[in-house]
């Protein structure tokens, strides 16, 4: 049995209805750094909907890259990506190590970390029951448009 697209469950695994209450303007935001992460080959991008637990913001993205490098090149396309679309970055923090960077844009937040920092911290466990916020087909797939 596959998942229900309107509740965002798979029936068969037991689980809760999940509806997708982030605004339309979070999702929107969250597509376009989805896709800006995967022009730069980011990896296992996801986005959740954590507006139901945390009132500071509607949605998370999380993404990786292989090496610090690649980190600060998805941190850069994701940036300018939002800019062009008129979100103003209000904070970013972790960018010195730059293993694992928080872009925060009040509506949405974006966790970019490399691919050892995302396999010890493994945030998906903390939201995995949130709902998930479905992607565009590029970014599920990680590859550059």
């Amino acid at each position: 049995m596959g998942e229900n697209p309107v509740l965002g469950v798979h029936p068969d695994q037991g689980g809760r209805a999940k509806h997708v209450t982030a605004t339309a303007r979070a999702t929107e935001l969250i597509e376009i750094a989805a896709l800006a992460a995967a022009d730069k080959l980011a990896q296992n991008i996801v986005a959740y909907d954590v507006s139901e637990q945390l009132a500071i913001t509607d949605a998370f993205l999380l993404c990786s890259g292989a090496n610090d490098r690649q980190v600060r090149a998805i941190l850069d396309e994701i940036e300018l990506k939002l800019k062009q679309a008129g979100a103003n970055l209000v904070r970013r923090e972790g960018e010195r190590e730059g293993r694992w960077v928080l872009l925060d844009y009040m509506d949405i937040v974006i966790h970019v970390q490399n691919a050892e920092e995302r396999t010890f911290y493994a945030l998906e466990r903390i939201w995995k029951d949130c709902p998930q916020i479905k992607l565009p087909e590029a970014a599920s797939t990680g590859e550059p448009r």
